[in-house]
């Protein structure tokens, strides 16, 4: 591991406190992943990837603005990261997955706040994620009430760029995201002081949607009843996706695929036959939230597909390459990400719909519907999802957790009792 502690310090963190965190990412990191056994060679990658993920990605941010390119921190997939390629900038995700973050929030967050936004806040008020010291400008987005007072506190420092999201998805509201979208290239052409061109825009959308399709292949891997790969490892894939460059992502990711369809040729799975496949369903898991697909899969389950936004909602559906004027290109970019199920909308339908259909072609024995603990939106819509699954006979379990490991045990138990119910 590089020493990127002068980077640290010159992006103003709070070096004593981040050292903290590093102390016990590796050790957690080591339990849940590196104990697997079985596991793909091609997971050496995204392993070195956790190792220096505050080090090898930010100092490839700080050299792209010491060239003077610009660097976006965006927080949610209904930000369109095309519009920010295509202006010779770069965007990244934010930190925003662990408890270590969380009570810098609640200093001036309510403590109801659901954690992904306190841990969001904290890490930029505490000075411990440098994702959040090195970007130029944040891109919110009002797909909540807490984000949108969020983002009124993180303003304060840095500047804040907010899509205002339709929520609902009418032809107008459609039309509506299309106008926020031209209203957001028309900023980051002011900020960057770069022009998004037709030509620019066209590769940065074939750029987006070949990591989209990287993601599609590995999901598509966990259909088969080989199971290559074990739920905790794609979902670490799928976060690091939010950060890693798009590119270099895209081919690693190819590369690894090639592996987990020679396994499934090969009939190597990671799990034996038999193992009960789950899918979850419901609010994003940031990095390093690992801990309920940990539970689950060391409680005799697999994880093979997740309905989250830190999972097919961030890869489904691609947009129309065709498209020939910038005009055009952003119709088809507001139409494909209108196409994103979240719970903001209403109706919403489309979700139901959505995990009715990838129960299915994934072949799950259950759904875990997991809620971040004060999200109103997923946590009310799981009644409608609780009984859309019970209607179509699929074993459900709702949770409601946070970041802590105060309830893993309960967790645990809980877990290991659906399991046991699905196998017999």
């Amino acid at each position: 591991m590089a020493d990127y502690r002068k980077m640290w310090e010159d992006l103003g963190m709070d070096v004593e406190m981040h050292d903290q965190l590093c102390a016990v990412l590796p050790q957690a990191f080591g339990d849940v992943y590196l104990s697997q056994e079985n596991r793909p060679e091609g997971m050496d990658y995204y392993n070195m990837v956790v190792a220096d993920i505050h080090g090898i990605r930010p100092a490839e941010l700080i050299e792209h603005q010491e060239k003077g390119g610009k660097v976006f921190g965006t927080f949610c997939v209904y930000v369109p990261d095309e519009i920010v390629f295509a202006a010779d900038a770069i965007a990244t995700g934010l930190c925003g997955g662990s408890q270590f973050w969380v009570p810098g929030g609640e200093k001036v967050l309510p403590t109801n706040t659901c954690p992904l936004i306190k841990a969001s806040v904290g890490a930029r008020l505490d000075r411990t994620c440098p994702f959040f010291r090195i970007a130029d400008m944040y891109v919110g987005e009002t797909t909540c009430d807490g984000k949108k007072k969020a983002w009124e506190i993180l303003g304060e420092d840095v500047p804040v760029y907010v899509m205002n999201l339709p929520q609902m998805k009418r032809a107008k509201d459609v039309q509506t995201w299309a106008e926020e979208i031209a209203d957001f290239k028309n900023k980051v052409e002011e900020f960057t002081g770069n022009q998004v061109t037709a030509e620019k825009l066209a590769k940065s959308i074939k750029l987006i949607n070949s990591k989209r399709k990287a993601l599609e292949r590995l999901y598509h891997t966990r259909k088969q009843d080989v199971v290559p790969i074990s739920g905790r490892d794609a979902l670490l894939i799928s976060q690091i996706a939010f950060y890693d460059d798009p590119a270099r992502f895209t081919q690693m990711t190819n590369a690894l695929c090639d592996e987990l369809e020679q396994r499934v040729e090969n009939g190597v799975s990671v799990v034996p036959a038999g193992t009960k496949r789950i899918m979850l369903t419901g609010t994003p898991l940031a990095i390093p939230n690992w801990k309920l697909h940990n539970i689950i899969e060391t409680s005799g389950g697999v994880v093979v597909c997740e309905e989250m936004c830190t999972g097919t909602r961030y890869f489904e559906n691609l947009v129309d390459e065709t498209k020939e004027t910038v005009d055009d290109q952003i119709q088809a970019l507001a139409e494909r990400y209108m196409k994103i199920n979240c719970a903001c909308f209403t109706p919403n339908e489309g979700r139901i719909d959505d995990i009715l259909r990838l129960a299915k072609e994934y072949k799950v024995d259950g759904i875990v519907d997991v809620n971040l603990k004060f999200c109103n939106l997923y946590d009310t819509e799981g009644y409608f999802v609780e009984r859309a699954l019970k209607e179509a006979g699929i074993p459900v379990l709702s949770i409601e957790t946070d970041y802590t490991d105060s309830d893993a045990q309960q967790l645990r138990t809980r877990v290991s009792a659906f399991i046991e119910m699905l196998n017999h």
